[in-house]
């Protein structure tokens, strides 16, 4: 039963990260997420959809991380790879988000994009039924080198960046700081919520339990 309230924490996860991505595309010109600098010099370049090129790079990273280790791929991998594309592409036809002004409102928009990004990740992160395909990746390398984590991740990060880059996606100031807005809000919740939801499933077990016992 308890499973059912992971998924859900989880869909509501990945709206709220696709949410913030929308957000700060549409503030772009402040640059984005090293990520979707590439989805949207991709877009521009050969056409189909910003979404379209999120889901597409998410399955070519899963592909290697299956390879590479299977453990961290999961169903949730799966689902976010394809689901924060699509909502992306939702988000950004409905069309009703803010757009960029050219004025300071744009700066305070952009970083309510980047908190409901950080927000989001520690969100479906702390459902616990997969990681993302980004991080899958990264985790998966970083076990086969041997190397940290946050080594592999600046790493990686660059080297999409520089593809973006070269491919004349957006890169600001933005770009260069979204890890250090994003990253402590993504932790904080992503322990605050897993403790929770920890704590809550270990209760249900134990009052479970206790139902059984009573009924023998």
């Amino acid at each position: 039963m308890f499973k059912s309230v992971r998924w859900g924490v989880f869909f509501i996860g990945l709206m709220l990260f696709s949410m913030g991505i929308s957000i700060a595309i549409n503030m772009q010109h402040l640059g984005i997420h090293p990520w979707d600098v590439l989805n949207v010099a991709l877009y521009e370049k050969l056409g189909l959809s910003i979404g379209s090129w999120a889901i597409i790079i998410s399955v070519m990273l899963i592909i290697v991380s299956w390879f590479l280790d299977k453990s961290y791929i999961r169903l949730g991998t799966f689902l976010n790879g394809i689901l924060v594309g699509v909502f992306v592409d939702i988000f950004l036809f409905l069309d009703f988000l803010p757009h960029a002004s050219n004025s300071w409102m744009d700066v305070l928009i952009i970083i309510l994009g980047i908190v409901l990004m950080g927000i989001g990740g520690g969100v479906y992160n702390a459902a616990g039924v997969g990681s993302g395909p980004r991080d899958g990746f990264m985790l998966s390398i970083s076990d086969k080198l041997g190397a940290s984590i946050g080594k592999i991740r600046i790493i990686t990060e660059c080297l999409v960046l520089l593809i973006g880059l070269l491919l004349g996606g957006p890169v600001f100031f933005f770009t260069f700081i979204f890890t250090f807005i994003q990253s402590p809000i993504f932790q904080f919740m992503y322990k605050l919520l897993g403790s929770h939801l920890n704590k809550m499933e270990t209760s249900l077990g134990e009052k479970a339990l206790q139902k059984r016992g009573a009924g023998l």
